[in-house]
């Protein structure tokens, strides 16, 4: 019996968190194989650590769909099932947004992107999903059909800060450029905001004052590449648990949270 959890695998880069949870497969650190690697980018580096491993992976072509949709938005279909007054409803990567129209632009090429990058994975079913450096925020169109069950999160990511702090692209330069005495790295699940989802587990470390910030990002990916692996087998134990909790925040308001509670490992 195959007790193993099929991992797909999404990446922009050079793919060392990939490489990380390939080697920790081979190892029997995690109960899982990857299955598949996809990528936004056509010259992304890490599609070749699928190669040398016999890993199908495929590439949707984030950058050639904007420019050809900016070019001739009506050669580029929306995709049927697409209803962008749902989806806006539903995002919070955009906060009471202003210009309409820049987000529903931003919210129906990523509709097209992502349900391109459904077909490609449907050929490959899969338990998990890992983050693992792909640089696009997912959005509800394509979270919602990755996750069928809202209490069943299944998009994994990591992000190079101490979460809630510092979301976006560049964590590690963020936190040092912002004076911080403490840095590290998050690994969460994703929901419908940029980096605002339910955090599995963080990992921290001291700025000394003669680093600089590549010596912490150097320190950052190292446990990173402790971190993830780690995560992604607790997931494969089936000990990732989310539940919502409600706490009295200032002036006696009501504040509703998803966490995620690590089960105890079976005996």
């Amino acid at each position: 019996m195959n007790d193993k959890i099929r991992i797909g695998a999404l990446i922009s880069g050079t793919g060392t968190n990939l490489q990380v949870i390939l080697d920790a497969c081979d190892k029997g650190a995690v109960a899982g194989e990857v299955v598949f690697i996809g990528s936004d980018n056509p010259d992304a580096r890490g599609l070749d650590r699928g190669s040398r491993y016999g890993i199908p992976t495929f590439v949707v072509d984030y950058g050639a769909i904007i420019q050809k949709y900016r070019r001739t938005p009506d050669a580029v279909p929306i995709p049927a099932d697409f209803n962008l007054d749902e989806i806006r409803a539903k995002q919070t990567l955009f906060a009471d947004p202003a210009d309409f129209r820049k987000v529903n632009f931003f919210l129906k090429i990523r509709a097209v992107a992502e349900s391109r990058l459904l077909a490609k994975m449907d050929a490959y079913p899969f338990d998990l999903l890992v983050c693992a450096g792909f640089m696009r925020t997912l959005t509800p169109y394509f979270i919602d059909r990755v996750n069928p069950r809202t209490d069943g999160p299944r998009i994994m990511n990591i992000h190079p800060a101490l979460l809630p702090a510092f979301p976006g692209t560049d964590g590690y330069g963020d936190t040092f450029r912002y004076g911080c005495k403490v840095a590290g790295c998050t690994i969460h699940f994703i929901d419908y905001g940029e980096d605002t989802g339910p955090i599995i587990a963080q990992r921290a470390f001291s700025i000394a004052q003669a680093d600089t910030l590549e010596s912490v990002r150097e320190k950052g990916l190292a446990l990173e590449w402790e971190l993830y692996p780690q995560c992604i087998n607790l997931f494969a134990q089936g000990r990732l648990k989310t539940v919502k909790v409600t706490y009295e925040g200032a002036g006696g308001k009501k504040v509703q949270r998803t966490i995620v509670k690590v089960l105890p490992q079976e005996e």
